[in-house]
């Protein structure tokens, strides 16, 4: 960890900052499953939006 300290005697902590990297593209069959996740979630909220709809 690095500290400065400055005039009125008041410390400074600062964090080790951890390498940076690029983030891969997704392979084609994560992009698939995000789709799949992305169908599935779709299906809920409607769902659930239509059971309120109903039960109101």
């Amino acid at each position: 960890m690095y500290t400065t300290v400055n005039e009125d005697g008041v410390l400074n902590n600062y964090p080790t900052e951890p390498s940076m990297y690029y983030a891969d593209y997704p392979a084609i069959w994560e992009q698939r499953r995000y789709l799949f996740q992305g169908a599935i979630a779709a299906l809920l909220v409607t769902t659930l939006v239509l059971v309120a709809f109903t039960v109101s």
